[in-house]
């Protein structure tokens, strides 16, 4: 009797991404819209059982990989309108337990419209990034040995800020913290993006802290 071959079974893993949005997201996240960068080798990737390799032994981004549609940004100044020392600011709605996982996938997204891993830096207000509790626990001398290389995504406290040297895109994660941990990082933030400020988190309260600090 012929055999029949067995039809090849299709594994979650081979799907398209998740449409579904970060755990205690309010609205979908809307996508930010860089312009075009080179491609660059990955963002740190989450803390695992050993610390992560260099960003120089990492594996680079697959090159066939293409990004989706980019949607609307959120209401801001146009780029041709506003001033080149003044970055466009992008809301991303949130609450406090989701902001992290927004400013994740804001992240992804920017790498994967071509935006360099050396160019955005995230700040959280209130629990540090998995990444920077992890690469802190080698000493702060080797965290922020990473911070000045620049060749890759960097994850800091909202007290660390001021330490932070500036780069072209800006990720805050409105995640908790004191009101005045809140309130004071997004005018530092201002400063330190010199081309997109992306801030995750409840917009009337994004807004009204902005408004503050103009």
């Amino acid at each position: 009797m012929p055999l029949i071959p067995e039809e090849p079974q299709i594994h979650e893993s081979a799907q398209g991404p998740r449409a579904t949005p970060a755990s205690g997201r309010t609205a979908p996240t809307p996508r930010p819209v860089p312009g075009p960068r080179p491609a660059a080798p990955p963002r740190p990737g989450r803390p695992g059982p050993a610390r992560p390799m260099p960003p120089a032994q990492r594996t680079p981004r697959d090159a066939a990989a293409k990004p989706g549609p980019a949607a609307p940004a959120a209401p801001g100044p146009a780029a041709s309108d506003a001033p080149a020392s003044v970055p466009q600011i992008q809301l991303i709605p949130a609450s406090a337990e989701g902001a992290l996982d927004a400013a994740e996938e804001a992240v992804d997204l920017l790498l994967d419209s071509g935006r360099a891993p050396g160019e955005v830096l995230v700040i959280s207000t209130g629990d540090p990034h998995p990444w920077a509790a992890h690469e802190l626990s080698f000493g702060e001398a080797s965290y922020w040995a990473q911070h000045d290389a620049g060749d890759d995504v960097f994850y800091a406290d909202a007290a660390a800020l001021d330490r932070a040297a500036s780069r072209p895109v800006v990720v805050v994660a409105l995640n908790g913290g004191s009101e005045e941990t809140a309130v004071a990082a997004l005018p530092t933030a201002l400063t330190r993006a010199s081309t997109l400020l992306i801030v995750c988190g409840d917009p009337q309260r994004i807004n009204s802290m902005l408004g503050a600090a103009a």
